[in-house]
């Protein structure tokens, strides 16, 4: 959703904009939706040296569930890039998916590497605190009621949604994305509510 809405304000303001991805499916919908106002590429290594060799501005909104972000754009990809380019890296809340990403503040938002400015900002929706603040409010509270009405058990048993969200039980791990990156026990969630 953040890749697309960035292009879609890029386009708008009539960047040449590409999206790159590795589900086509995804890259389908967003041909669909953008009626030929970007272009969409499969995601390749080398498809993203290309582009980025090109590009005066590369927006990282890379989000692998339970996971760190892989690093796409390489150091040495800095180098073929324009002095004045810019990264910003949205998944720097997972790791980056710049090599040279590392976490940035509001207070200190930017800095260079090899002519390149990195914006790496945590949190992002910081910045809008109050707006960002209604919109978490409002997409979590069926949750939270939901929750607090009937209890978390029945609450998850009763929503596929929120039985995805949940991570942890009685200590146990049940997401397997998470387990896996811990080298630890998967347990199926279902299976932990049920044994909690």
């Amino acid at each position: 959703m953040v890749g697309a809405n960035a292009a879609r304000m890029a386009a708008a303001l009539g960047a040449d904009v590409t999206i790159v991805d590795r589900n086509l499916k995804r890259l389908n919908e967003l041909d669909w939706m953008f009626m030929g106002r970007l272009k969409t590429a499969y995601s390749t290594q080398a498809m993203i040296e290309k582009l980025v060799s090109k590009a005066d501005l590369v927006i990282g909104a890379v989000l692998v569930v339970g996971a760190s972000a892989p690093r796409l754009v390489t150091k040495d990809m800095l180098k073929t890039m324009s002095p004045g380019s810019v990264l910003v890296d949205v998944a720097i809340d997972q790791g980056g998916c710049f090599e040279t990403s590392r976490p940035t503040t509001h207070a200190d938002p930017y800095y260079e590497v090899d002519g390149v400015l990195h914006y790496c900002v945590t949190n992002m929706p910081g910045a809008v605190a109050r707006t960002s603040t209604f919109a978490l409010n409002n997409a979590t509270l069926p949750f939270t009621m939901a929750l607090a009405n009937k209890g978390y058990k029945r609450a998850l048993m009763d929503d596929k949604h929120l039985l995805n969200g949940l991570n942890v039980c009685k200590g146990r791990i049940t997401h397997e994305i998470v387990a896996r990156d811990l080298s630890m026990e998967y347990v199926e969630p279902g299976v932990a509510i049920v044994e909690a």
